[in-house]
């Protein structure tokens, strides 16, 4: 596992997924659909995602918006691989 990412290194990270809200140490983004079962859906591909990478969002869920936060909890911080993971799930939207 990686370890967790210097302040000098986390800017060029953050450009990588210019949506995503950094706060400390996580790194978040909501995502909102047409409806509850789009948001569902989503959050099944996310948890594919999150399988393959052996790397878990916290997700929360409210009717068609989507919470995900990601950070390494075993590091204490952001590592490279919540980078990696905020990089796929960004790849399942258009937006």
């Amino acid at each position: 596992m990686s370890d967790v990412i210097s302040a000098s290194e986390l800017k060029t990270y953050l450009k990588q997924i210019p949506v995503w809200e950094h706060d400390k140490k996580k790194i978040e983004r909501v995502f909102e659909f047409d409806d509850f079962t789009s948001a569902i859906d989503f959050v099944n591909s996310v948890a594919e995602i999150a399988e393959e990478s052996e790397h878990h969002p916290d997700i929360e869920i409210k009717y068609n918006k989507v919470k995900l936060t990601l950070t390494t909890h075993s590091k204490g911080g952001l590592t490279e691989q919540d980078f990696e993971v905020a990089e796929k799930i960004d790849t399942l939207t258009d937006e």
